[in-house]
């Protein structure tokens, strides 16, 4: 029998936290590593505001490691690379509502909850096939990721 994965890969304790970590989510690693390198750092309410912004497609999220043969789109700054990763942001937008759900729970003011840490990992990909014409099968791997997020409350 197997343990559940719970644990967190950054041991931080301290009172001002709010925790959400998903496992094995049924996204595009990729998406979620560029996603959650962007969001690293920023208030919780304006990375919401950009990710939802994202799924509307108004605003791009910029592509800077997986990004070979990514156009470029408007109104990034810095960077040209990008893309509208949107069922990614989905499951980040769920997982930030989360964590300041949490912090709520536990007396943070939800108004001053940062991004302490973010990460993406990959997590274990599924065997799975592909129909194709004159019943024969093309066999394709489903990828997950284990999405883990950790807010801080900064005055």
């Amino acid at each position: 029998m197997a343990m559940a994965r719970t644990g967190y890969s950054l041991q931080i304790e301290g009172e001002n936290l709010a925790r959400a970590k998903a496992n094995e989510v049924s996204v595009s690693p990729k998406h979620c590593m560029e996603i959650a390198r962007f969001i690293r750092g920023m208030k919780a309410d304006a990375a919401l505001e950009y990710l939802e912004a994202v799924v509307a497609k108004k605003k791009a999220v910029p592509f800077k490691h997986f990004n070979m043969d990514v156009a470029h789109k408007k109104g990034l700054v810095g960077w040209d690379a990008g893309r509208y990763p949107v069922k990614a942001s989905g499951e980040f937008i769920t997982l930030i509502k989360a964590a300041q759900k949490n912090g709520e729970y536990a007396g943070l003011d939800t108004a001053k909850l940062v991004i302490a840490h973010v990460q993406a990992n990959r997590g274990r990909s599924m065997r799975s096939v592909f129909p194709r014409a004159m019943g024969r099968a093309t066999p394709k791997v489903r990828e997950t990721v284990n999405l883990e997020l950790i807010l801080r409350e900064v005055e």
